[in-house]
């Protein structure tokens, strides 16, 4: 059988999902709280630049992918307005239900969809804007998800990919120790779970860098990719354009 990352570890293709399941059911209800530690905040300014990146209009249709906690879906649903549609999405159950029941607690109700990205059940071509947001680095064949999500998104339209990624070589020796050291600390003292911030820390390290995920989606189906760094190249956001 073939095998993939999970973190650092080698695990066969068909134990991936399951795995980045549990952690993600063991982590959902702390979710937010744990992305404004872990971040000290950025990760806000981070999704507003997307957000800013994005510019969706007035009656345009959007997929959110690994959606969450539907941050992202809200911001847009207030872009697209009522005439607009935006789909919440996430293969895993309980970060759904946190999600759609932020969303109602603000008073915005949202199509919600479990669905796995790499077999996306929209027609092609469906999508003015397809996001991912933290989310493709635990997907186990990034290819397939791109190329899915390529397929839905309408020509002019545009795939957004937010994720972690390669910081500049001045701030490596910090970013490890704290990914490493501090990252699962607080994931002890916080969500009672170091393990599940420790496979975190080690996913991002197993993610494509910014040159390589470019290529990935160049040679998947998008017609341009720009990269947009941003914290010293910690995160950054790829923008796959179909023409």
């Amino acid at each position: 059988m073939t095998q993939t990352h999970f973190g650092f570890q080698k695990v066969e293709e068909a134990e991936k999902a399951s795995k980045v399941a549990e952690v993600f059911h063991s982590v959902a209800n702390k979710y937010d709280l744990m992305n404004d530690l872990m971040s000290f905040g950025l990760h806000r300014i981070w999704k507003i630049a997307t957000i800013a990146h994005a510019n969706v209009q007035k009656g345009q249709r959007v997929l959110d992918i690994a959606g969450g906690t539907g941050d992202l879906a809200l911001s847009f649903k207030r872009k697209v307005g009522e005439a607009g549609e935006v789909w919440l999405s996430d293969i895993n159950s309980s970060m759904l239900n946190v999600g759609r029941d932020r969303l109602i607690d603000k008073g915005v109700i949202l199509p919600c969809i479990q669905l796995d990205a790499e077999n996306i059940p929209f027609p092609k071509n469906h999508f003015d804007l397809v996001t991912v947001s933290f989310g493709l680095r635990n997907m186990t064949h990034k290819e397939k998800a791109l190329k899915e999500m390529c397929r839905v998104t309408k020509p002019g339209g545009k795939t957004m990919v937010l994720e972690f990624s390669k910081p500049v070589d001045a701030l490596k020796p910090i970013y490890d120790f704290y990914s490493f050291k501090v990252l699962p600390w607080l994931g002890q003292q916080i969500a009672n779970d170091a393990q599940s911030y420790q496979y975190l820390a080690e996913s991002i390290r197993m993610h494509p860098d910014q040159e390589e995920l470019k290529k990935m989606m160049l040679e998947i189906g998008f017609d341009q990719v720009d990269v947009v760094r941003m914290s010293g190249g910690i995160v950054a956001l790829h923008i796959g354009y179909k023409f």
